[in-house]
């Protein structure tokens, strides 16, 4: 093993060790600023391990791609490891030559893809020389992808297979129908298949980089045991390497239309021995101004697990199912509502119906004063947990630098969670949440159930 990485290893455990006990108790500044590259800057300085986490996100998501390209900028973030070109001197690297650089640094750097965003990361150690090298390989990798034909091709040929095999679960016809019912035609509602992956080529996923990974974007966010003037060093560093990629314009996306009506399907499905159930609608957008009430209601709802509305009456009460829950998922549109639960296809429409009951009766009543001190006693004691280590302090600033939301937004967390009332969590889900028109999908029931669906 390289001495290198037991170095890393032995800093990721120490930052385990020691993180609860200081950053989750301590303020935590988040120093901001603009690069003349229009670059933005995050940083929050945790000295106690010498470790660096670097984040760059770019607007370059799944909305981003051509509907007849579903996939395109996860394949993108997924070859951007197949190896770099020859560049300024230095000989090319294939991806096993690439993948050893970054072991013998005993840092890591990856890409991937979400509906927003396109994302780098890299963790390395913050001692010197390997600091220095580390930050220089990710800005050779990020200036000089090689885009193998060879890599893409047996890459493409896995994801085809992988998307074969999804196609005999129930869960992946329920997930696709879902997504087409809330979102319609919307970018979010995209779904690869096989014939969207293989109208990808090295040429679109060039373009795709190149169009998106644009420094005049770029939301740069560093954790770790750096000052600001290394943090804007390396940041500059990063963003040279990307700045001939240009400035191109990218087009508005729309936002997510509100269902206008209810949306039923039931869809049979051969050898399910469960019925698969999605209920849901459009939620909000990460910045909605009534996300706290939504959050700590929805963790009543369905998202706190065995405590939740929705397990005492679908599970507890009626055997319906092992496990049942809700989540909102918002992003820079507005993403899913969405309640999810597995049952004996024969008591699928028991199951949906219980679970819309709850759902009205919460938007009409709200939570009892019972679930709401309950719910804030838990969110509030575990919020240290979400910020224990510097990868998780690391996604939360990111998260904040790209809602826009305020710099002390973690200082304030646990007061934002005290001061929701349940007059808040009824007139937000009121808001939100429409029961009568929510899209429900259920695979799984036999052929002679009704095959129902409404008009979007």
């Amino acid at each position: 093993m390289s001495p290198f990485k037991t170095l890393l290893q032995r800093a990721m455990l120490a930052a385990a060790l020691t993180a609860s006990a200081g950053t989750a108790l301590a303020a935590i500044p988040i120093e901001h600023w603009t690069q003349p590259s229009g670059a933005r800057v995050y940083l929050v300085q945790s000295p106690s391990i010498p470790m660096l986490d670097v984040q760059i996100d770019f607007d370059g998501g799944s909305r981003r791609e051509p509907a007849r390209q579903a996939g395109l900028a996860s394949a993108t973030a997924g070859l951007l490891s197949g190896g770099v070109a020859a560049q300024g001197g230095q000989p090319a690297l294939d991806e096993n030559a690439l993948s050893e650089a970054w072991v013998d640094l005993g840092a890591q750097f990856g890409a991937s893809a979400g509906s927003d965003r396109f994302t780098l990361q890299l963790r390395t150690l913050t001692q010197p020389d390997l600091l220095e090298r580390a930050v220089a390989l990710a800005a050779r990798q990020m200036a000089s992808p090689a885009w193998p034909e060879p890599v893409w091709q047996r890459d493409r040929e896995r994801t085809l297979a992988a998307l074969q095999q999804a196609e005999t679960r129930p869960a992946t016809l329920a997930a696709r129908t879902f997504s087409r019912s809330v979102f319609g035609d919307h970018p979010y509602g995209l779904q690869p298949t096989a014939e969207s992956y293989r109208a990808i080529g090295i040429a679109d996923m060039r373009a795709f980089y190149r169009q998106h990974a644009a420094a005049c974007r770029a939301q740069i966010t560093l954790v770790g045991a750096i000052d600001r003037a290394a943090a804007e060093r390396i940041a500059r560093r990063l963003m040279q390497a990307i700045e001939p990629n240009g400035c191109q314009p990218l087009p508005a996306v729309p936002e997510v239309a509100p269902l206008q009506s209810g949306v039923e399907q039931w869809l049979p499905f051969a050898g399910a021995a469960q019925a698969q159930v999605l209920i849901g609608q459009p939620g909000i957008a990460r910045n909605d101004p009534d996300f706290f009430p939504l959050f700590v209601g929805n963790y009543i709802l369905g998202g706190g697990g065995f405590v939740s509305r929705l397990t005492t009456e679908v599970r507890e009460k009626r055997g319906l199912t092992y496990s049942v829950y809700s989540y909102f998922s918002p992003g820079r549109h507005a993403g899913p509502f969405q309640i999810g639960l597995t049952t004996r296809p024969d008591q699928a429409r028991q199951a949906v119906q219980v679970a819309r009951d709850v759902v009205q009766r919460f938007v009409q009543d709200g939570p009892t004063e019972d679930e709401l001190q309950a719910a804030k006693a838990f969110l509030i004691n575990g919020f240290g947990l979400r910020i224990d280590s510097n990868r998780k302090l690391l996604d939360n600033v990111a998260n904040i630098a790209w809602s826009g939301l305020p710099l002390d937004y973690l200082d304030t967390w646990t007061d934002q969670i005290n001061r929701v009332s349940r007059a808040d969590i009824q007139r937000a889900f009121a808001r939100v949440v429409q029961p009568q028109r929510m899209a429900t999908v259920v695979v799984g029931v036999p052929p002679e159930a009704p095959q129902a669906s409404a008009a979007r």
